[in-house]
């Protein structure tokens, strides 16, 4: 286990945790009309649906790449593609006829984050997709042995990013500037998501498009 492959996790988890998505306009959402507490409530009961997601999402990625570089290089493209599409629809993003951005609010905190990080059918696709694109680099060093600390490095880089958020949510300038700004920042992100996914192509293409032996 090297401290690069490491420093790749946490960040990947960090990317993962702050990058805004349907978690986190939710709770920027929460802090706008109920402080910092509340979202930090929702926070913490998201938490616990990260932590499965990218813990499965880490499984698939150890286990395509003992498999083989070219299953890898496969995935890579695939979860490029995804990050392409989901980034190309929220640059696009709107607002409904009622004058509301187009992504959903949730506007509970505890139990509704930790309903809300467990059934989110986007989490895993989205996980997988954001560490492959992070962790392709690194990809001939991954092991099974490796998976507790790279868990472990994700959920602290994912820990640091909703500090972070919950300490900016509350803040009056950010609810001002989050309702002002909402599609902005959809938009932004969507922007992030693209590159990310051009990342994930890059590396993906050179193994793809390599000679193989009959």
């Amino acid at each position: 286990m090297t401290t690069s492959l490491l420093l790749a996790a946490a960040l990947a988890g960090f990317v993962y945790g702050i990058t805004p998505g349907p978690g986190v306009l939710a709770v920027l959402g929460i802090g706008a009309d109920q402080g910092r507490r509340a979202g930090a409530a929702f926070l913490v009961g998201h938490l616990v649906g990260d932590v499965l997601w990218t813990t499965l999402a880490l499984v698939a990625i150890v286990g395509v790449t003992a498999v083989g570089s070219l299953v890898f290089d496969l995935l890579g493209l695939v979860s490029g593609l995804y990050l392409l599409w989901l980034g190309w629809r929220a640059v696009r993003a709107g607002r409904s006829a009622g004058g509301e951005a187009a992504c959903a609010r949730v506007r509970r905190p505890l139990l509704h984050g930790l309903t809300f990080g467990l059934t989110n059918p986007k989490a895993y696709p989205v996980a997988v997709a954001t560490l492959t694109a992070l962790l392709s680099a690194k990809a001939g060093l991954l092991t099974w042995a490796m998976l507790p600390a790279l868990v472990g490095a994700c959920c602290a880089g994912g820990f640091a990013a909703y500090l972070i958020i919950v300490g900016l949510v509350g803040a009056a300038a950010v609810r001002r500037t989050y309702r002002r700004h909402e599609i902005l920042i959809t938009r932004a992100s969507g922007l992030m998501f693209i590159g990310f996914a051009a990342h994930a192509i890059l590396h993906a293409a050179p193994g793809l498009m390599a000679p193989r032996r009959a």
